[in-house]
């Protein structure tokens, strides 16, 4: 999307190997650790490269881990960056992950150590509802230039997008009766902290898997809120018969983090197409990212 030509892949997911190289075939996929490949080898294979970019494992940086224990050898992840840019000397460095990266113990050497390369740096966060995206996604997003220190990300705060027109009303999807036996107790008290914020004959999400005093729900005429790797949203909109409700599908997701129609999640099951996409990054903010980085002024 940002004219840039791919040569080259790394995960260790099957799944995400199939779909990788079913969007882009010509790619050479390396489904192993990255700390488990030689660059020298793959510098071979490959040839130079003029950008590299990088997501790190995010699972031992992010809040959506909650208390559970946190693995340094996971975040240590971010320090192949450096071990991959010392052999291929690319011109530009990009690397997405979580916010909260930054209070990593590590985060500032990490920095360094890509500035001892010779890079100079920026780092941005980035809400992909700034970017058209119909979702409220941050990200950190560090910028690295051999030549230059790199330019601002310049935002023009355009109207944001909200969720509502990519929700598919009749799609064939099953509904089911909101108020059905068995329903859970939690998921009628947020339907019923909507109804009476919206008034009754009103559509909403119900948000599951969140504890931001939100109360559990939100409005479809705003950016929906950030797409995890789990299913996390349902629809409830008013029938001749009461409220129904079902969740978010693939198809609806996808648009929601702003991949083309073209993009194909055709391999596994639900669960796992929403877990790779919850685990992407968004398009149009990795394209932005990209043009300004590349572009010469």
């Amino acid at each position: 999307m940002a004219g840039v030509e791919l040569v080259a892949a790394v995960d260790l997911w099957d799944l995400a190997e199939k779909t990788y190289t079913e969007n882009f075939p010509d790619v050479t996929f390396y489904r192993q650790r990255s700390e488990a490949l030689d660059p020298e080898v793959l510098k071979r294979e490959i040839g130079e490269i003029e950008i590299l970019i990088a997501s790190p494992e995010c699972t031992s940086h992010t809040c959506a881990k909650g208390s559970s224990p946190r693995s340094e050898k996971s975040r240590a992840t971010a320090f192949e960056v450096i071990r991959y840019a010392q052999v291929f000397t690319p011109r530009w460095i990009v690397v997405e992950n979580v916010v909260h990266m930054r209070s990593w113990r590590r985060f500032r050497a990490w920095v360094q150590a890509i500035e001892l390369l010779g890079y100079q740096t920026r780092i941005e966060v980035l809400n992909a509802a700034d970017f058209g995206v119909p979702q409220t996604r941050r990200r950190l997003i560090l910028m690295a230039d051999r030549d230059r220190v790199p330019p601002p990300i310049i935002r023009k705060y355009p109207a944001r997008v909200p969720v509502g027109p990519l929700i598919e009303s009749e799609n064939g999807f099953g509904y089911t009766p909101l108020y059905r036996k068995g329903r859970a107790k939690p998921t009628l008290e947020r339907a019923h902290r909507a109804m009476e914020a919206l008034g009754s004959g009103k559509s909403f999400l119900i948000v599951y898997y969140g504890s931001d005093g939100a109360g559990g729900w939100q409005r479809i005429d705003r950016p929906l809120r950030t797409i995890t790797t789990v299913d996390r949203f349902g629809y409830v909109r008013p029938s001749c018969d009461g409220y129904e409700l079902r969740m978010l599908q693939v198809p609806e997701l996808k648009r929601a983090m702003g991949f083309p129609e073209e993009h194909a999640f055709s391999h596994g099951t639900r669960r796992d197409k929403i877990k790779l996409i919850g685990n992407a990054v968004c398009p149009p903010v990795m394209k932005k990212v990209i043009e300004v980085l590349t572009t010469e002024n």
